[in-house]
């Protein structure tokens, strides 16, 4: 066993393609010598155990044989009973010696393959690999060996483990030894017991699904042992699912919440249910993927700077564009709400075809700079970087915007305006000017919503139609004109969506939540947060 794991130290060299520049000599010929004698039998039991053979030897060039037996690479010589291999570069090498074969056998035949070998192969490969230089493809092999729970790779894990120097490649390692050795009948009791200890520990589905694998048979100890274990990780689990759909949740409540807030106060100072104002959304996103074009053809280098100008470009074009809508048909019709509706649904129809003729009916592609991509885990809870930066987007433009509604005059008309038109207009504000700043204000973050979106959703152009129910919604419940109801009916919502979706599904969940508002909205017509000094106007 000494001889085996100093052995088994020498495998840090190797890489799992193995096959650029094959090493000379075996470390422990007679290990490999077998094996090769047992393949050459072309019997597919004989090739497996041939296989843990070649694995074990620790020849440097091992896993350039196993690979090759993996890919069909790994010939016999049915003349001689000798094993030979193509290399990648496409020499012929022999087996035992790995020296290039300069006229090869013409009566070389392929190994016969079937799934129970490429399963040992593969096997073989990743127990090969456990003491690869580089950690993520320990990692990796350390995984590839819990999935296969194989007991010839139980030898490689302990000196894996015993060689280990970084904790968290150390666990995965330890991890793949647990699955392994509790999948092993004849294993000792304490060990297998030990290994139920260390996948409860883990805690993950994978765990779970190894602890499930024991026979009924079990002797009651470790079956005890077992089902407690299971216990205490689906429990965890559940709580952990919980916590992640409250994440979703929140997440789900930021977008809703960059859709509806430029919503919130177009609808509470003017009074205009605007049907354009997903196409706003819309015009954002497809400004993020022109300013990308550019970045891409332009200045590669420079990718990652990309959403730091879209963003200011994305709000002066939709909030650019929603001035010339109220100057050029909104402010014409004032007080006829039905007309309103329908002129802005026509102009949402408008902006999509253009966009259509523009860009074409089909998705376009919208990179994630390399700081948003990726994902951070927090014990079994999963935080995508990109919704993160969303998250905290959504945070900054709610607070930007109430510190410009209390601090500019800007804001201060507004809120004049929206609390009583006709004494604000008495008062000398132009509220004609103030209309249309509102509706500039809104769309434009209207496309900063469409930035958000573009990161997470297709950019095409109904974009915007995904989100426009749920944007209506959102001011209904949280209160027309009130930013602080708008961030609570957005989390409100959201939350709601994906804490009944679980349980419902998407569609029956959503349904469930749309009766739950109308019932809600008859009790309070003016939602959580209703504006006083609206009546003043009635």
């Amino acid at each position: 066993m000494g001889r085996l794991i100093r052995l088994l130290l020498l495998m840090g060299s190797l890489l799992v393609a193995g096959a650029g520049a094959p090493q000379q000599a075996a470390a422990a010929p007679e290990d490999l010598a077998a094996g090769l004698a047992l393949i050459a039998k072309d019997s597919f039991n004989d090739t497996i155990t041939g296989i843990y053979a070649i694995a074990r030897s620790g020849a440097p060039h091992s896993a350039a044989l196993v690979e090759a037996l993996h890919d069909r690479r790994l010939l016999i010589d049915t003349a001689n009973q000798k094993v030979f291999y193509r290399d990648t570069a496409g020499a012929v090498r022999d087996a035992q010696s790995n020296d290039v074969v300069a006229t090869p056998p013409a009566n070389l035949t392929a190994v016969r393959l079937n799934n129970r070998v490429r399963s040992a192969a593969s096997a073989a490969l990743g127990a090969l690999s456990l003491m690869n230089p580089d950690p993520a493809r320990r990692i990796q092999s350390a995984q590839a060996v819990m999935k296969s729970r194989d007991p010839a790779a139980l030898p490689v894990l302990e000196a894996a483990i015993a060689a280990e120097k970084l904790p968290n490649v150390r666990k995965e390692l330890q991890l793949a030894w647990a699955a392994v050795t509790f999948s092993k009948s004849d294993a000792p009791l304490d060990k297998r017991q030990e290994a139920v200890a260390l996948l409860r520990d883990a805690g993950t589905r994978d765990a779970v699904s190894v602890l499930r694998s024991l026979p009924a048979d079990t002797a009651a100890p470790l079956r005890e042992a077992t089902t407690s274990a299971i216990t205490s990780i689906e429990q965890r689990l559940a709580l952990w699912g919980y916590a992640q759909n409250i994440w979703y949740g929140i997440s789900l409540g930021s977008v809703l919440l960059i859709a509806a807030i430029g919503l919130a106060i177009t609808f509470g100072v003017m009074g205009v249910i605007n049907m354009a104002h997903g196409e706003m959304v819309m015009l954002g996103a497809y400004t993020t993927f022109v300013v990308q074009e550019f970045f891409r053809t332009s200045a590669p280098g420079l990718f990652d700077y990309s959403l730091a100008v879209a963003i200011p470009l994305a709000f002066l074009v939709a909030g650019g564009i929603g001035v010339a809508i109220e100057r050029g048909v909104i402010r014409h019709l004032y007080g006829r709400p039905l007309e309103t509706l329908l002129a802005t649904w026509g102009i949402s129809l408008i902006l999509q075809q253009a966009v259509r003729t523009t860009f074409g009916p089909t998705n376009r592609e919208v990179g994630t700079p390399q700081f948003m991509s990726g994902a951070m885990e927090i014990g079994g809870l999963v935080i995508t970087w990109n919704r993160l930066y969303i998250v905290i987007f959504a945070g900054l433009i709610f607070v930007g915007l109430l510190l410009a509604l209390r601090y500019t005059p800007l804001g201060l008309h507004m809120r004049a305006v929206t609390q009583n038109r006709r004494m604000a207009s008495s008062m000398g504000i132009r509220t004609g000017r103030v209309d249309a700043l509102t509706f500039g204000l809104g769309s434009g973050i209207a496309g900063l919503a469409g930035v958000a979106l573009s990161q997470i959703d297709n950019v095409s152009p109904n974009l915007g139609q995904s989100y426009i129910i749920d944007s209506f919604l959102v001011v209904v419940f949280g209160g027309v004109g009130n930013l602080w109801g708008t961030l609570v009916g957005a989390l409100s919502i959201g939350m709601a969506n994906k804490l009944l979706e679980p349980y419902a599904g998407a569609v029956l969940g959503k349904i469930i939540l749309l009766v739950a508002i109308i019932f809600f909205i008859q009790k309070r017509p003016r939602g959580l947060f209703a504006l006083k000094g609206r009546a003043v106007e009635a």
